[in-house]
């Protein structure tokens, strides 16, 4: 029997594959659909394997809320042009409206999730046949609480939800605060929430970092009070410079290592350790405002308060308790 264009057009239908590939099926198969289907299967896992070892860097990132729950999936391929692709666009958004409905908590439940007969994972595997790339769950990230928001970047790349202690959260305001939690990346919704040896890390980090500027000031002031000058005496690179230009003698470069050596030991056996203290918390501080998402300034707005008080212009007991976020332009 001949494969008729009917028959290869509902193949198609039913798996997406190309023409082509569908007669080629057809016809291999004498017209039987089931094994036609089989065979079409088979060859997108083919192909998938093939593609394992590429980089997929592009991609799709979309969140969704019911409400008290919320998700983000990211779908991810090799290039821009798949990624924008019909097919490739709606099987993310299916794979999302089913996690949620499901309300999945890892990217392995989402995987085994069925979605039109088959598993997340063959479907994936299924579409990666046919467009010839690597498709992976890129990340799955979701949240329960009170209320949730959700804000889908333009570029298709970015998605972010956010967690509020309260229900009913006035929707401009919650969508502003994902917006923040897109824009400003922070790591954690309150400073409590930041892991202690991340905490000890950058104090170490605002403590070090004080004691070397109260030593480099020191020498400084040595090698100004000696008649040098100190942008030359910086490093052994520029000393070498002020030695091939002339600036200074190999007997002045040796005085100028000499001093160095002694101011910044004598800094460092005479250190203001209350100082250094007050001034790495004062780092401290700057850090959380820059990285935990309550105490950062609102972006959005024009007088300059932190989110908390954004927040509390509406509620003075609302809180964002938690925020997940996924950007496929970083790898």
């Amino acid at each position: 029997m001949a494969v008729t264009i009917n028959d290869i057009k509902k193949l198609r239908d039913m798996t997406g594959a190309g023409l082509s590939d569908c007669k080629k099926a057809l016809i291999e198969a004498e017209n039987d659909m089931t094994k036609a289907i089989e065979l079409i299967r088979k060859r997108g896992q083919a192909i998938a394997a093939k593609r394992e070892d590429r980089n997929a860097a592009q991609g799709i990132s979309i969140g969704k809320t019911t409400g008290e729950f919320a998700a983000i999936f990211a779908l991810k391929c090799e290039t821009d042009f798949v990624a924008k692709n019909e097919k490739f666009v709606t099987l993310a958004k299916n794979v999302l409206d089913a996690a949620v409905a499901a309300q999945c908590k890892t990217a392995d439940e989402v995987s085994a999730l069925m979605l039109d007969g088959k598993s997340v994972a063959e479907q994936i595997t299924a579409l990666s046949g046919i467009t010839g790339e690597k498709m992976e769950i890129g990340a799955y990230e979701c949240l329960s609480a009170p209320s949730t928001v959700v804000y889908n970047h333009f570029n298709g790349m970015l998605a972010a939800i956010v967690a509020f202690n309260k229900a009913d959260v006035n929707p401009e305001v919650a969508k502003a605060v994902a917006m923040q939690v897109a824009s400003m990346n922070p790591i954690a919704a309150t400073r409590e929430q930041i892991a202690p040896e991340k905490i000890e890390e950058e104090t170490r980090i605002a403590i070090d970092k004080t004691r070397m500027e109260q030593v480099n000031k020191a020498v400084e002031v040595a090698l100004k009070k000696a008649g040098y000058n100190p942008y030359y005496c910086a490093t052994d690179e520029h000393l070498d410079e002020a030695l091939r230009k002339g600036y200074m003698t190999e007997e002045q470069i040796a005085d100028a290592r000499r001093i160095k050596e002694e101011a910044a030991a004598a800094k460092q056996a005479n250190m203001p350790e209350q100082m250094i203290q007050n001034i790495a918390q004062g780092r401290m501080k700057k850090f959380y405002e820059e990285n935990v998402l309550m105490e950062q300034i609102y972006e959005a707005g024009e007088d300059k308060i932190t989110i908390a008080d954004f927040l509390a212009k509406t509620d003075k007991d609302l809180k964002a308790i938690d925020f997940k976020r996924v950007n496929l332009n970083v790898d």
